[in-house]
Formats: structure tokens, sequence, C-alpha cells
């Protein structure tokens, strides 16, 4: 059957590969299509990650890097489900995750296995373990939910699918096992149905099954059913059956009847069986799709089957229902998406035409309101209604497919038949019908509505409305209209009538619903009239009216200005306003005149309200000079300021400062420029200076930075307003840092007498000159001298002051600044009055009176100076009695003490306040000693050692710095560049140390002679101490610093104080002397201390006497000294010493270097004792896996055999592998036998050749490695036989099938492998690498049997793969039946016909030429069948009319000179109009001198070059060919050449008809002289005839009288005059009446008198009211609208109509009078006619 023809079509909807996904994942267990919207695909290398393709943008799928063991995405929303086995567990981590949201949703962990899951609903997962099965919802935080347990019929099954019903009431659990033993390949399905509501399970046998519902007839509810299939085999005959079975049968209701049918599978399919079951509910269809691609379509209400066919030649594992369609999404092992749907063009027919069963197609028909049932469904009609079976006719033309019966004709049947008493109308029974099944039709909607009107029923219109039973129209909402407005506006909306809706709201006066309506349907209403008609009622509705027009989209559809004028017009000020200044707001430059004509009528009437626009700035674009003279007479003076440009109309209005706000005129100041600020300032100081001072103040306050500082400085010093300045400078001196300006400020406000200014600015300005200030301060003689402290205060100039005050005797003023401004500088006031020879007693009382305020030290340093520190003396003592702890004090009252030498020592030992370093150095030169005593109490280091040595007071210094105990002060008095060290070293050892009792005291001096690298005099210092009899003698760290010292210093000292001292640390010292090198005095203090093991090591380690050693660990027998010696040798390299010497220490822990040394020089004998020594210690596998290699390498296998059966912890595995690498297989067979590991043993039978045992060993492995190893090694020993036993256990494993075949081709076993491969197509796991290898050894090495083989595994071989080879090999026939078998018809065709002699076959060449996609091979595949087969190119060409283009064979055929031989084919495919074949055709046909086909297909196909075909048949000796040449000139237009053609020829009736196409008057007309110059009277009254048109009547009686033709010319002439006549007659009448009816009109009112309003003069002249047609229909012509409009003048403006004479009155009284007094010619006749008729239209139209 044709694919066009077929009820089911094929696509595919996108391949997987194409994606970029690696078709290793496109399995069961990767792939997930859950719904038509989503796949998921798992991908696990090169990287873990899940593809989501979404089917609505296939080629964009979305990668995550995610790792997981199953991914799900949901049927409907972009939500993912993981799945995921915990590591060494068997439980699964399954998550739920929102990808839009980049959220997790949920998370669980499962206590088992999840060995199938799949969404059951968009808010539910099912879950099914080996047990059980459970449902997880994605809602809340609920967790899995058991639903039942598995049945035993599913256990050791694959899980393929679990479904639920709608309802969630039914589920069904499906799975697949291998057949029986005796048949494994056919598959068992079993199927566990369980009811939510009995909680009971039903084991069946199925492969496939799905839920649906079913409305039966007879039952309100739908009934549930499940759909299932299976294949089985029963007494040896396999039986498949479709089941279709309603669930949960309502008691009392009308059941479903159980179906069922038979699935017939093709003989070979026999193995095949089903894996999917989609149900159509668009078409009420199911879908069963087996594994290897097959398709069955059953009808669900009957289980009659519609359809099978093959989809797909690789196998399906995934289908899923695509809703929208009515059909299903497949995906098969190759990656292909397919999409499969119901051709409703074909399906019905199919059914009716092939299956023969009418009653399915009907049905089919009507459920899937599918065309090609309308004639049974009518014929059907017919005879239920001529059968008086009205209701069911009614439900069949309800039901009717596509609406065919739904018509004005059926209503019009049911209306024909009489009403019977006492029942309800045949027509009402329709309706009803019609209702219950769904929505009414436009008609049907209108027909009911009128009876329910008439019955006075509008309720049921409002029901069947809200149920949207009604479709709405134009004519609907009329109807309802007469019965109730709002019922009828609700149908004119549905049905988008928008005009009569525009109408309803203008009716209802909801005016802003037009806008917001008009918008949504885009319809466009006359605003203007809308807009006047607000008016009149509604004013300021009218103004919301205009801003909401201003606000849609596009720009407002009436201009701004015709709506403002509208609201002037009826002196509606405010309201004009408000409109404007909304639409205004933009404040664009095209509203430049509206923005001045707004301002301008409210500065006329509302002076305020202009002034609060011009206020808020809204407006810039207006005329500016006209608004600001309005502002002006207004009075807005400052408006007028703002518009001005010109100084001298500001300077005339800024004068009005009494009428102008302060502010608003110093803002205005602001925006002129600084000369012309300046220029008005000076005329407003010149107008009244007193009253205009603080405005100018105020604005050079403000606007300072424009003007210049300056510039306002001078204009005020210009007018000499020294209070003007002072409150400008006032404003401006916080932000000025000049300090001219400060200085002005101060002498401003110092004239102005405002003295507590200028104290605060010199108080806190710091930018004034102080020099300056101070001398204008001074100058100006103050009566307070405040401001003058300030300055002298802040600016140092306190003695200028004092001499300032102290000379002009303020005295007071001198007490007050010490007492009460700065005490601080009271030593400068001090030393100044000293120095201007005050009185002591005046000083003293200014001291005494501020007291503790003073500065202690520069009072001091200021008497100090001046030698009158005595002075102090009484104010000291003060302060001493008042308890001050100052420093200053104490200092200044000691240099008193001792300049007056009142026991001096006790001061400087008893005082703890004084500063010792200020004091001690006042001593110095004074007396060194009382300078030692003030720097030994304040601890100054320097300052004491740098007196001691200049007076050479060492034994002082000695003793101070060995009490000091400071490393520092050591440091520094040991540094060798200090010249007196030596003095102080002895003065140390001999004085200061000896008379020290202290510890601390002579550790610090140890440590500084250490620090200061002194070893001879510190070795000096310890012997005194330490061997000397003292307090220090017994003290160890002194016995060991002694020793350590003589180790650094006088090594020959070291061996008598080791034998002279007893406590000090051995171990340490001992160490030390080791790294000192001194090893022999280390081994004597480690053998004086009984340290043995450190003993040993400097005899080992540094002395490197291994003889010692020996010698000393025999002497003291102590383990761990036999253990260092045992380590020593085995460094040495002495293994078998340091064995024996380990076995004497009973040393175990050094057993791993034993072993890697005793096996570097083979030592194998005596490791063995070690490790039997060792093994009795510690329990490690290291050991026992080294004493069974030792065991090996010295040849004892029993003993290996013993010890590996005894308790061990060896890793035997690795010992064996060990062995195998070394060669050492014997040994390595007996571990490996023993542990079982037998693709290790296998390896090693085959080593030791013995193969039989290798297979034996490999079969227990059951390892695809171990299987290769030793079939490879059976194959280089030729042991064919056992090494295929290997190979049918490898090639089943796709990876390895290639290295297989690679090896044995390498060997040349061709014939071997081939028998392999054959006998590997019997195994249970045979793939499609084994059928495709073995093609391709057949291919190379046994070409007969290649094609066998291929036609019967076409659908198992891995053809791309097979084509390669093929092609190598050069098998051309088994190469293109290959490609077509794989769909490269392209290469099929290339192929065939590449190499003919051995791959052409017609009938094959046609069907795949039919299906290449490479355009160029259909003109390939014509020069092919041109070259070597043209008796059959016909009918390839037959096969590619509909793909190949016409003109491009044409011109192959015509450069191969054989159009001829295809002029069947060109016929054929005439009817596409193609210029090329029309013209090689026509070609033909003049060489075959065809001239009925020649016309002919000049008629019907008009494209080809008409002027060529003519002028080559125009000199045709036939002559119906040069008639055609004037045919094709007609046609062409070529009028004149046609017709002097027909006129050659003498085809007079041609040459008429070609004058009376072309329309052509000229030509007409010549044609008609050269009839009369021919004397061909008939032809001249035919011409006259046919040309009636075109020819001219005073041409054609011209020509019949003056040739004496007239009596041919008669019936011409009639006619026109008859013509003539009734056209005139019409348009008179019609003028007539027009101009009655313009007489009839009323006129319009007179202009009403223009508004009385001081804004008349700016009214526009008034508008036009808009025509009535544009709002639709229902509107009236509006009354007038008394705006003054003046009357439209009759007739727009016409004169008035002429009398009532008719046309034929003036005929007889001028034309035909004329005639008879002139005798004139018919010609003039016919003109007269024509002007005088002229004349009338013209004049009568008016």
């Amino acid at each position: 059957m044709a694919t066009a023809n077929a009820p089911i079509t094929m696509k595919e909807a996108v391949t997987l590969p194409s994606l970029g996904i690696n078709p290793q994942f496109i399995t069961f267990t990767n792939v997930t299509m859950e719904s038509d919207k989503y796949i998921c695909v798992r991908e696990t290398s090169p990287q873990n990650s899940i593809v989501i393709v979404d089917m609505n943008m296939p080629m964009q799928p979305l990668r995550r890097p995610i790792t997981a063991d199953s991914a799900l995405m949901n049927p409907n929303s972009k939500i993912l489900a993981l799945k995921a086995q915990l590591l060494g567990t068997t439980q699964d981590h399954l998550q739920i995750f929102n990808i839009e949201m980049k959220a997790k949703v949920k998370s669980h962990q499962m206590p088992e296995q999840v060995v199938f899951w799949k969404w059951i609903t968009l808010k539910l997962l099912g879950l099914v373990t080996q047990t059980s099965v459970y449902h997880w919802s994605i809602e809340g935080d609920s967790e899995p939910i058991k639903i039942f347990e598995r049945t035993t019929n599913l256990s050791n099954n694959q899980i393929i699918n679990y479904r639920c019903d709608p309802s969630e009431k039914w589920l069904v659990l499906i799975g697949i096992a291998p057949g029986p033993p005796e048949r494994p390949q056919l598959v068992k399905g079993n199927m566990q149905l369980f009811s939510v509501d009995q909680q009971r399970s039903q084991a069946l046998e199925s492969h496939a099954a799905a839920f649906t519902s079913l409305k039966v007839a007879g039952n309100e509810n739908p009934s549930t059913l499940i759909c299932f299939a299976s294949k089985t085999e029963n007494a040896g005959q396999i039986v498949s059956k479709l089941h279709v079975i309603e669930l949960g049968a309502q008691p009392g209701k009308t059941s479903f009847t159980k179906k069922q049918a038979d699935l017939f599978f093709p003989p070979d399919f026999i193995d095949d069986f089903p894996v999917s079951m989609q149900i159509s509910h668009k078409y009420s269809l199911i879908y069963v799709i087996t594994k290897l691609g097959l398709l069955f379509v059953y009808d669900l209400e009957t289980a009659t089957a519609l359809y099978r066919n093959r989809i797909s030649p690789d196998p399906i594992f995934l289908t899923v229902e695509a809703s929208s369609v009515g059909g299903f999404y497949a995906v098969n092992r190759r990656g292909q998406v397919l999409l499969a749907t119901v051709n409703e063009a074909t399906i019905v027919p199919f059914v009716s035409d092939q299956l023969n069963n009418l009653e399915l197609a009907v049905n089919l028909a009507k459920r899937g309101n599918l065309p090609g049932a309308e004639n049974l469904v009518v014929q059907r009609f017919q005879e239920l209604f001529s059968q008086a079976k009205y209701k069911e006719a009614a439900e069949l033309a309800a039901e009717s497919p596509q609406g065919i019966l739904r018509t004005p004709d059926t209503i019009s049947k049911f209306q024909s038949v009489p009403v019977q008493t006492g029942q309800t109308p045949p027509l009402l029974q329709y309706f009803g019908t019609l209702l219950t099944r769904g929505k009414l039709n436009v008609l049907e909607s209108l027909e009911l509505s009128r009876l329910v009107v008439n019955q006075n029923k509008k309720s049921l219109l409002d029901d069947w409305l809200a149920e949207d039973k009604l479709e709405c129209s134009e004519e609907l909402g009329d109807l309802a209209k007469t019965v109730d407005n709002d019922l009828a506006l609700k149908i004119y909306i549905k049905a988008r009538a928008t005009p009569k809706v525009v109408a309803s709201f203008a009716e209802r006066r909801e005016f802003d619903k037009i806008l917001t309506y008009s918008k949504q349907v885009g319809y466009t209403p006359d605003y203007l009239f809308l807009l006047q008609s607000i008016l009149r009622s509604d004013p300021q509705g009218a103004v919301n009216f205009a801003l909401m027009m201003s606000q849609m989209e596009g720009g407002c559809p009436v201009d701004y200005n015709t709506i403002t004028d509208l609201f002037l017009q009826r002196n509606l000020i405010r309201e004009a306003t408000a409109f404007l200044l909304d639409v205004l707001k933009p404040n664009l430059p095209e509203h430049a005149y509206l923005q001045t004509k707004v301002l301008e009528i409210n500065l006329v009437t509302f002076p305020n309200v202009a002034d609060a626009i011009l206020a808020n700035g809204m407006f810039s674009h207006y005329d500016r000079p006209k608004i600001a003279q309005l502002c002006e007479k207004a009075g807005l003076f400052v408006r007028a300021l703002q518009h001005y440009t010109e100084l001298p109309d500001i300077k005339r209005v800024i004068v009005n400062t009494n009428a102008i706000e302060p502010q608003s005129l110093v803002e205005f100041f602001g925006t002129l420029s600084g000369e012309w600020a300046l220029e008005c300032m000076k005329d407003l100081l010149l107008v009244n200076l007193r009253g205009n001072l603080q405005i100018i103040v105020q604005t050079v306050k403000e606007y300072s930075d424009q003007l210049g500082v300056d510039a306002c400085i001078k204009l005020f010093e210009q007018f000499k307003s020294y209070e003007g300045l002072y409150f400008f400078l006032g404003s401006y001196l916080s932000s000025s840092e000049d300090p001219d300006i400060h200085f002005k400020y101060i002498e401003a406000a110092s004239k102005t007498g405002q003295m507590k200014e200028v104290e605060r600015v010199t108080r806190e300005s710091n930018f004034y000159d102080p020099e300056k200030t101070k001398n204008f301060l001074m100058e100006a003689n103050l009566p307070d001298a405040r401001p003058l402290i300030n300055v002298c205060d802040r600016f140092g100039f306190v003695p200028d002051l004092t001499h300032y005050l102290y000379s002009s005797n303020m005295l007071r003023y001198i007490e007050g600044y010490m007492q009460k401004v700065n005490p601080g500088n009271a030593p400068l006031v001090v030393g100044q009055l000293l120095d201007d020879e005050c009185p002591e007693d005046f000083i003293k009382g200014l001291i005494l009176s501020v007291r503790s305020l003073l500065p202690v030290e520069p009072l001091v340093d200021e008497c100090e100076k001046r030698n009158r520190l005595q002075l102090l003396t009484q104010f000291l003592e003060h302060l001493v009695s008042e308890g001050s702890q100052d420093v200053h004090v104490h200092n200044a009252l000691g240099k008193i003490i001792i300049d007056s030498n009142n026991n001096p020592e006790h001061f400087l030992t008893t005082n703890p306040y004084y500063d010792s370093h200020v004091v001690g150095k006042y001593c110095e030169k004074r007396d060194p000693t009382l300078a030692v005593v003030a720097y030994r109490r304040g601890q100054c280091d320097d300052e004491l050692i740098n007196v001691t040595n200049k007076n050479s007071l060492f034994k002082l210094q000695a003793r101070y710095v060995v009490e000091r105990m400071d490393a520092e002060l050591w440091e520094k008095v040991l540094n060798p560049e200090n010249e007196y060290r030596r003095q102080l070293i002895d003065q140390v050892v001999s004085t200061a140390l000896s008379e020290s009792k202290s510890p601390e005291q002579v550790s610090v001096t140890v440590k500084a002679f250490m620090t200061a690298d002194l070893p001879h005099e510190l070795i000096e210092l310890l012997e005194k101490i330490v061997l000397q009899d003292s307090a220090f003698s017994g003290n160890s760290n002194l016995q060991n610093l002694l020793i350590l010292t003589a180790i650094r210093a006088d090594k020959s000292r070291v061996m008598d104080y080791i034998n002279r001292l007893d406590k000090f640390d051995g171990p340490a010292v001992g160490e030390i002397a080791v790294e000192g090198e001194l090893y022999e005095e280390a081994f004597s203090i480690f053998r004086k201390f009984n340290l043995n093991v450190q003993a040993v090591n400097v005899l080992l380690d540094n002395i490197r006497s291994i003889e010692r050693a020996v010698e000393f660990a025999f002497r003291v027998e102590e383990d761990a000294v036999w253990s260092q010696v045992a380590k020593a040798q085995l460094r040495e390299g002495l293994v078998n010493d340091a064995i024996e010497s380990f076995i004497h220490a009973d040393d175990a822990t050094q057993f791993l270097d034993v072993i890697r040394e005793a096996e570097a020089v083979s030592a194998y004998h005596d490791l063995v004792k070690y490790l039997i020594m060792v093994r009795q210690k510690i329990k490690e596998p290291k050991v026992d896996s080294e004493l069974i290699y030792s065991y090996a390498k010295i040849d004892r296998l029993a003993e290996i055999e013993d010890f590996i059966l005894t308790p061990n912890s060896a890793n035997l595995q690795n010992v064996g592998d060990r062995l195998y690498d070394e060669a050492l297989y014997e040994a390595a067979k007996v571990i490996f036998t023993f542990i079982s590991n037998w693709s290790r043993l296998a390896s090693t039978l085959v080593k030791l050749r013995q193969f039989q045992g290798a297979v034996d060993a490999a079969r227990k492995a059951n390892s695809s490695k171990t299987w290769k190893e030793v079939c490879f090694a059976c194959v280089d020993a030729e042991e064919f036989r056992l090494a295929q036993i290997c190979g049918l256990n490898i090639i089943v494993q796709v990876d390895d099938l290639e290295e297989v075949s690679d090896y044995y081709q390498n060997r040349g076993c061709f014939y071997e492998l081939i028998s392999l491969m054959e006998s590997g197509l019997g195994l249970e796991q045979a793939h499609m690498g084994i059928f495709t290898e073995l093609g391709i050894l057949y291919a190379r090495y046994r070409p007969d049997k290649l094609m066998e083989h291929i036609k019967l595994f076409s659908t198992r071989l891995n053809i791309p793969k097979l084509i390669r080879v093929c092609d190598e090999q050069q098998q051309w026939e088994e190469l293109t039946f290959l490609y077509i078998q794989y769909g490269e018809f392209d290469n099929a065709a290339t192929t065939i016909m590449n190499h003919s002699p051995k791959a052409w076959d017609h009938l094959q060449f046609k069907d795949v030429a039919d299906k290449v996609a490479n355009v160029e091979l259909y003109y390939k595949a014509v020069c092919f069948y041109l070259q070597e087969h043209p008796d059959l190119i016909n009918d390839l060409l037959h096969v590619l009319a509909t793909k190949v283009d016409h003109s491009r064979v044409v011109d192959i055929m015509r450069k191969a000179g054989s159009l001829q031989l295809v002029k069947p084919y060109m016929v054929a495919v005439q009817s596409n109009n193609v210029a090329a074949v029309n013209e090689a055709l026509n070609e033909i046909y003049v060489e075959e001198e065809d001239y009925e086909r020649l016309r002919e297909s000049i008629d019907m196909h008009d494209n080809f070059d008409q002027m060529g075909l003519a002028q080559k048949v125009e000199k045709h000796e036939l002559l119906e060919m040069r008639r055609i040449a004037a045919y094709i000139y007609k046609k062409a237009g070529r009028w004149r050449q046609s017709v002097a053609l027909s006129k050659k020829e003498n085809l007079y009736r041609d040459a008429m008809e070609t004058c009376s196409q072309s329309g052509d008057r000229e030509l007409s007309e010549q044609l008609l002289v050269y009839f009369v110059e021919q004397g061909k009277k008939e032809c001249f009254a035919s011409c006259l005839f046919t040309c009636y048109d075109l020819i001219r009547p005073d041409i054609a009686l011209e020509l019949a009288w003056m040739n004496n033709m007239i009596d041919f010319a008669f019936p011409y002439l009639l006619q026109f005059i008859r013509e003539h006549t009734s056209k005139v007659d019409e348009l008179v009448k019609d003028k007539l009446d027009a101009f009655q009816e313009v007489k009839s009109k009323e006129k319009e009112e007179k202009n009403l008198v223009a508004q009385q309003n001081m804004y008349a003069q700016l009214l526009p002249l008034a508008l036009p009211a808009p025509p009535v047609g544009g709002l639709g229909v229902g509107f009236q012509p509006p009354p007038p609208m008394g705006m003054g409009m003046p009357p439209m003048p009759a007739a727009y403006g016409m004169p008035p109509m002429g009398g009532p004479k008719t046309l034929t009155g003036r005929y007889h009284d001028s034309a035909f009078c004329e005639l008879n007094s002139n005798r004139c010619r018919p010609t003039d006749l016919i003109s007269s006619i024509r002007e005088r008729d002229l004349f009338s239209l013209i004049h009568g139209s008016q």
C-alpha cells in the first residue's frame, strides 16, 4: 500500500545521535520519555551527565553534569527525578529537583533497591522494588507509601512498565522473563492487576497494558477499561491476543462487553512480542507496538483490527502517547524518535473501502470528526428521516463528522415536519439533541433563539449563553436586543460585532468602555462625535474622555487643538485648561501653540491659574515675549521678569519692588548675567538705598559666586554702605578663606559697633591676617581688649599683648588673660613682665593667683633663663604642700636644693617624684657621685655608664651591672668596641660577682659572658665558682656549662672535667660531645652513666668500629644493643651476620628491611629462619607472604602446600601474581588452585601449555579477559576445537568480538573464524556484532554466502560497517541491497548506475530512485537510462515526475536528440505548464503537423515562447498551422499582426474576433474599411455586429452611405439608437429623483450668536459635525448643536436644477428639426445627438 494512502503516517521527529548523544547510551536503562514533552538521556562517558531534550525545541538540548543511575523528567513541568545507589549498599537515594527554580523539591533514601520507577501522574512517582510497589508524592514532606506486594508471577522478571488509571483506583505492573528452556527466545510477559479499593491483586499473562475510559450507551458515567496484549505458547501453538475488559462495572448500569482480538504476527516475526501499548483518546484507537517495530492498530469499542505495518527496522524499546495529535512517539535502538499519527484524510476511506466495514467507518468519522464518510452519513440520515425516526435522525445529524448535516437544509427538513398533537416538535427534538452534544453553530443558534423569543422564554437564552451552547452572531444580538439590551450587548461582544458594541456602549453612556473595547478589538469609532455628545451633558466626563483618547496607543485620534476649541466654544475655560495641562505634560516642541494658548486664555481670565502653571515649569516651548507682556499687564511682575530678555524691559519692571515678593526677586537675579544683575542692583540702590538694601544683601549673599565677591564689595563700598558690607560678608565669611575678606568683615563690624561679632570672628576665624589684624586693633584703640587678646593668644603675640596691656595700664586684662583665657601662656607673660621690669610682688601675686593651672616646666625655664629661679621657691613649696606629684615641680625643687647644698643625698634617695634623668644631668657637673645616685634610682643605664666611664668609677659600674641583671645592658658593656670592657670584667670577677649571693645574678652574668662569646673569661669565672669551694660548687647547671664551654674553647680540659665532676647532665652533655666530635669523651660519658645503647651507637655511628660494638654487645648482653649492632651490620651489607644478630636480639621489628636485603643477595635459606622467628612475634601478611615466596625460591613446594593449609595471614593473591610474574608457574599453580583464582590459574596453565585444564579454569572464571587469553593461546597452539569453545564465550561480548576476529585473521585462520561465527549465530546472546562480523568474513573469504546471509539477517546487521567492507570487496549487488536496507537510497542509486552489469534491476532501481534525496541523482539516472536502457526511460520518468525539474530533463533530452523518445513523459507532465516542456511538445506537434494537439497545447498551457512559435508556423505550408500563428499573435496581444495574417489567409471571422477582443477602435474601423474596399458586404455587416462596442456610429453610417451598403448597416443603427435612448431616459429619471430629494430637505438653522465671554474673539470657526455613518448601525443624525455653524447651501454650492424638460422633447425640438430643415447627413445627426446628449447630462446633473 502506498504510504500516502496508509491510515497511519510515520515521521521522524528527531534523531538522538544528531543531538550529540552517543549511540551506546540509547538503551532502555539510559533513555526515558515520560510524556510527549521531554526525553531524558543518561550518559556515563566521557563524563557523567544528563541530557534533557525538549520536544518543542529538540535541537537545543539541555546538558547537565549529573551522576545518577536513572533520571526521569516530569510529564508536564521541568522537574527532574534522580535515583542513585549508595556505595556499598543496596539502598537507593531518590531526589527531585525543580530545574527552572534551581532548587531541590525533596529527597528520600529507600531501604531497598528500586528496580523500576515511573511518573504515573503529574504529582506521583511509582517506585517498584524487588518485593513491593510504592507511591511517592512530590507535594509536602511525605515519604513513599507502600501500595501493594508484588505477586509471585513477577519474580525474576524485568519490570518494563507500571501504570494507573485516571482515578488512581486501578494499577497494573508489567514484567518480562525468558521463555521456556526449549524456546527461550519467546519472551514471556506477566502482569499484576491491583485494585486499590479492594486491596486485591490478580496475576495475568501479558506483555503490554493500558488503561482508558469509555462512555457506554445507556450509562451516564464513563467506564474504566483495561486493554492488554499477550503472546503465549499453548500446546505448541503460539497464541497472540488483545483483550479489552471493563474494570469495576457499576451495578444496575449498562456495562462494557468484554472484547478480544487476535494479533497476527508474520512468519518472520514469530519470536517478536509486544513491548508497549498506547491508547488514542482522540480517536479511540489502540496502538500495540512490538519489539521488532510492528504496529497493530485496533478500534477500542469493538477491538476490530484496523491496520498492521512495520514502522521501524530497528528494535523499539520505548513509546509514549502523543495526546495532542492522537498518536504516539516511539524510540528505537538507532536513536530515531518516530511520531505516529492518524492520517485523517485516509483512515475512514481505508476502513470503508479496504476493510469494507461501513459501520466502523461511520463511527470513526463521528468520534474523531473525520472526513471520508459523508455519503454514508447523508444516506443514513435520509433513511431515518424517511422512516420518521426523527430522534435517531437528530442524533445522527448532531454527531455527523465535520458537521456535514448541521446545515440550513436539515433545519428546513425538521421545520417541514408537521407537529403531532401531544408530541415534541421534531425541530425541538433536533435542537435538544444538539444542546446535549455540545455547541450550536450560528444558524442553529439563530433559529433556536427565534423560537425561544417568540415564546417569551428569555431565561433559556441566558442559561445557554452561560453554558456556551450558542454561537454568537450579530443577527443573534439584533434578535436579543428586542427583549434585553444587556443580553444583546453580551452577544455583540462575543460575536465581535464591533459597530454594534460601540453603539450599545454609546446608548448606555459608558464612553470609557468604548475606548477599552475598541483597543481590544482594533476598531476605530468616530471619536469627535463621541466627544461632542458627552460635552452636552457632562463637561467633566468629556475632559476624562478626551484624556483617555490622548493616552491611546498611536496617539490621540482627534487633534488637541480641535478638542480645545470644542471646550472653549462652550466657555469651558477650566475644563479646557485641565485637558491641555494633562496632554501637554511631555512638553514637546510641536505643542508650542497649545502651550501659548493655554497660558494666554488663563492670563486673560484667571491670572492665578496662569501663575501656577508657570510656577510649575511644565512648559518651555510657548511664545515667551507674548506671555511676558500679558504677565506684566496682569500684574505678574515676577513672571514678566522671567520672560523678558531685554535689559530695559527688566529695569522697567524690576523697580516695582513693592509688588514683587523679595524672595522671587532674589531668585530672578540668579537668572541674570553678572553684569546685568549688578546694573539692576545699582538701579535699586539709587532708587531706594535703605528700602532695597535688604534685597540687595540677600541677592549678593545668594549669588556671590556668579557676581564675584570683589564686585559685590565694590558695589557696597561705592555707596559707602558698611552695613551692607557687614551683612554680605557675614554670610560669605563661613565659606571663604580669603584673608582680605575676613579682615574687611572685622573692619566693617568694628565700624558698625558690632564688638561681639569682632570678638567672635577674631576668636573663631583661621583665615584673617593676624599681623594686620593685630596692628588694626591696636591702632583702633578699642575699649574692649578681648578681640586683641584673641588674636595675640591664637597667633603667638603674647609678649606683644603683654607689653601693650602693661604699657596701656590694662593690668586687669593681664590678670584676666592669665587666670581665665590661657593660663598656659603664663610663662610668656611672666617672662615679658620680667623683661619690662615689673615689680616681683605683682609677678608673685599673678603666679600664686593661678597656682596649679600654671605649666611648671616652661615657667621654670623662663625663670632659669633669667637666673630668677629663687622667685619660684614659695610657689613650688606651696605646690608640694598641696600634695603635688608633678615631676617638674620636684625637678625644680631638687635643683634649688642641690644649688643650696641642703642635704641633696637625702632628697635624691628619698624623693620618688623627680625625673632622675633631668636631675642627674643637672648633677653631673656639680657632683658625679650624686649623678650616679640619681641615675641608679631611675635605672638610667646609658647615663650611668657614661658618667662612671668618664669618671673611672668602674667598681660602682660593675656592682650596678651585676645587680641590674639586664641582658641588654650586659651586651652593651661587654661590647668589644667598649674601651672600658677589660676594667669592667676585672671588677666583675674580682669584686661584684664574689660579693653576690644571688643565683639569679650569677646566672645572668654567666649568660652575658656566653652571649658576648668570652669563653676563656667564662672558664676563668666558672672555675673560680665551681672548682673552688663556693656556694655554687655543686650546681649542676654550672658544671654542665663548664664542660660545654671547655668543649667549645679548650677541648683538652674536657676529659679532666668529666673525671672530676659528677653532677652534670650525662645524656645531654654526651650528645653535645658527639656533636663536638669528641667521640671517646662521649663514649666515656655514656659508659659512666650506663647508657649502653647510646654508647654502642657512638661506636657504630661515630667511631665506626663494628668489632668494638660486637665486643661491647657481648659484654653488656642487652637486646637493644644487639638490635643496634644488627641494624649496622644490615646497613653494611653483612646480611647473614645481621640476621644472626636480629635472632640474638629476638628483634622482629626490622623484618621489611631484612626481607629486602636478603632478597637482594638471594639469602633465602637464612631468610626462612628469620621469618620463622618473626612469625612467632607478629602476625603480618607480609611475613607469611615472603615466607611462601622464599619457599618457592628454594623449591620447597611441599612446605608451601603445608603452609597454606595451616592458618596464616599471607596475601595469597599477591604471592601468586608475584610467582607468576617471575615464571615460578608450578608454585603459582599451587597458590591459584588453593584460592580458586580461576582466571590466573588459566593463565598459569597456558604458560605450562596445559590447554584443556586452562579451558576448564576459564570456564570457571567466566571472564572475557581469561577467555581471550586461553583462546588466543589455543589458536597459537592450533588447538582450534578448544579455541572455538573459548571463542563462543567471547564473541557474545560486543567489545571483544573485533579483537577475536583480528587475532584469527592476522594468523590466517579465516575458515576457523567463519566456523566460530557461524556457531555463534545460534547462541542465545547472539548480537548484531556477530551477524555483522560474519557478513564481513563472507564478503572477504566466502562471497558466495554473503547475499543469503544479509537477506536472512538484514535487521540484525550493522549495515554501515558491512557497507564499507562490501565496497572494499566490490560486492556491488550486496552493497546495493545493504544501501536500500539502511535507507541510503542515494548511495544505492549511485552504486547501481556505476556498476550496472551486476547491480542493476529495473524494478529495484525505480523504487530506489523514487526515494533518493540528492536531486542530481535524478538527472544522472535519466542519463543512465538514456544510455543503457532507453526503452524504459519513460517508465522511470513517470516515477520521478513529481521530483525532477522538467526543464532540465527536456534540456538533457534535447541535447541528446531524443525528445521524441520522452514524448509520453512530457504529455503527462505538461499540466505543470513548464516552458521547456511546452516548447518541446509544441515543437514535436509542429514536426508531426498535429495542429489539433498543438492548438490544444497552446490553449491549455501558455508558458512558452509565443512569438518564436508564431514566427515558426507563420510560414508553414499547412493553413491550420498558419491560422495557429494568427491565434498566437492574438493571445499575445499582437492584434495587428494577427488581423493582418488572418486577412492574408482570408480568415475573416478570426480577424473580426481578434478586433473585438483587442478593444482597439482604430483597428476595428480599419478592418471595416478593408471589407468595404474588398466589397465584402456580408463581412461588413458581420463586423458591425462583432465589433459593435468599438466602431463609431458616424464612421459606420458614413461608410455604408458612401458605398451603398446602408441596408447592411441598418440593423446596427437601430440597435445603437435603441440602446442610447434607454440610457438617457434612465439618467433623466435619476436626476429628477435626486432633485426632488434635495428640495425636500430642511434648511439647516442659522449660526448661534457667539458666546458672550471675554475670550470670544479667540474662538475658532465652528467645526462641522461628523458623518452619521462613523459609528455604524444604530445611530441617528445628531440634532443641531447650536454652535454657530452656518447652514449648508443647497446641492453643496451648485446652481439650482433646470426645468423638468425631458430629453425626448429636446431631441424633437432641436436635433430632428435640424435634420429636416438642413438635410444633414446621418453622421451629422449622430454628432448632433451626441452634443446635445452631453449638454443635457451636464445640466441635468445640476
